[in-house]
């Protein structure tokens, strides 16, 4: 990766999945994985979380949005995360609005 910038990865719904690709997120990496999800109502939750820890495994991806609805789905598995990249970050989505109270970044930094 030495020269090239990190990836942004999108976990989210088709709405802010939609957004995110239209603004130039969308990328392959050399196995043809993709760097988004589009959760809808039929994905699983080990679907999500395997997708989610792919991302944490993969090197060209320095930042992961998630909405923070599907954020609660794999709670567990972000809040062991405690690597500075890649980043985990939690976006609101238009039907659920954000609440810090929920994001494991802000928890964690008020624990310290």
């Amino acid at each position: 990766m030495a020269g090239r910038g990190k990836l942004i990865a999108v976990i989210g719904d088709e709405d802010t999945c939609t957004g995110f690709l239209l603004g130039g997120i969308g990328e392959l990496n050399k196995n043809r994985k993709p760097n988004f999800l589009v959760v809808e109502k039929d994905t699983s939750i080990t679907e999500i979380e395997e997708t989610f820890k792919s991302f944490l495994a993969r090197n060209d991806i320095g930042i992961i949005l998630i909405n923070q609805f599907i954020a609660e789905m794999i709670r567990h598995a972000i809040d062991a995360h405690m690597q500075s990249i890649p980043a985990v970050l939690e976006i609101p989505s238009k039907e659920h609005p954000y609440d810090a109270s929920k994001d494991s970044i802000l928890r964690r930094d008020n624990r310290e």
